[in-house]
């Protein structure tokens, strides 16, 4: 059921919740728009329709800007989309659309947005959201060298992922990461779709790591790698890793990168000791209470 807002700024903009029947028009503002923010993600932004917050402001039929915020999981949502047409100001049309979005959020907290772009970050910082931390890009060219691995704990085995094992790797999610980096069962059941190898790590009471990881030509990206807090610092991780790279060197890939949080040493030194380095490339992500 499509829903309208009062639009405060302008008489002449109608704020509605988006749907299906807008989707070539979002497409095409999406396309030509000089000013996108999509989120990376395994969902595209246009995959959220007909879930809320996804608006659009409209002026005689045409969208002039749109904004996406739909919960992946209860405790966080993501900024999955905001973009605006060439015939809006950019300020006036998140003035029209956030305060929205946040009245439809209420009580969900918090709110962030990964931001690749200036601009986006200085309505952000207006916004008074905060810039709490940074994920910096990692690559693995292969030498040709040998690679150094370690013989697997007799306790432990890597097997490929499957279907059935989604909701075990799921709640190993859970137990592995904070929630602005947790994935519902939904979302990793795309990324195991879409998944060019994925891996899991398994003893005797069950899976205690598993991997993502994606091919794109010679190149390779880890999207996803989580280890139990229980099993950490033993060396199920580095295994793990180790595993990927002899695969996907069999596969021909010379080349693989992974993003990290810049401020986690744990994962630092685990991508240093298989011989990634850092490309420069930082993201910066912000937050704020809702």
């Amino acid at each position: 059921m499509m829903m309208t807002y009062p639009a405060t700024l302008r008489a002449d903009l109608t704020v509605r919740s988006a749907t299906e029947d807008d989707r070539r028009k979002l497409a095409t503002l999406i396309h030509f728009s000089p000013y996108v923010h999509r989120h990376l993600d395994w969902r595209s932004p246009l995959d959220w329709l007909g879930a809320e917050p996804f608006l659009v402001a409209e002026r005689d039929g045409q969208i002039m800007a749109a904004l996406a915020c739909p919960p992946d999981i209860p405790e966080l949502t993501w900024i999955r989309l905001f973009a605006v047409s060439i015939a809006m100001d950019l300020d006036e049309a998140w003035e029209t659309l956030w305060p929205v979005a946040q009245r439809l959020m209420a009580g969900r907290t918090p709110v962030a947005a990964l931001p690749l772009q200036s601009w986006f970050r200085r309505i952000l910082d207006v916004s008074h959201f905060d810039h709490t931390h940074d994920v910096m890009m990692l690559k693995w060219c292969d030498s040709g060298q040998s690679l150094k691995t370690k013989p697997c704990q007799p306790d432990y085995c890597i097997r490929p992922m499957s279907y059935d094992d989604l909701e075990a790797v799921h709640h190993l999610d859970v137990q592995a990461f904070s929630p602005v980096w947790q994935h519902s069962i939904d979302l990793l059941k795309i990324a195991f779709q879409e998944a060019s190898l994925s891996t899991i790590a398994e003893n005797r009471s069950g899976i205690v790591a598993y991997q993502i990881s994606t091919v794109n030509g010679g190149s390779g990206h880890l999207a996803r790698l989580a280890v139990h807090p229980e099993a950490q610092r033993i060396g199920v991780g580095y295994h793990l890793l180790q595993d990927i790279l002899k695969n996907l060197r069999q596969r021909g890939i010379n080349q693989v990168t992974v993003n990290t949080q810049k401020n986690n040493q744990a994962s630092l030194s685990l991508y240093d000791k298989a011989g990634f380095q850092p490309t420069g490339e930082v993201y910066p992500i912000y937050e704020r209470s809702n």
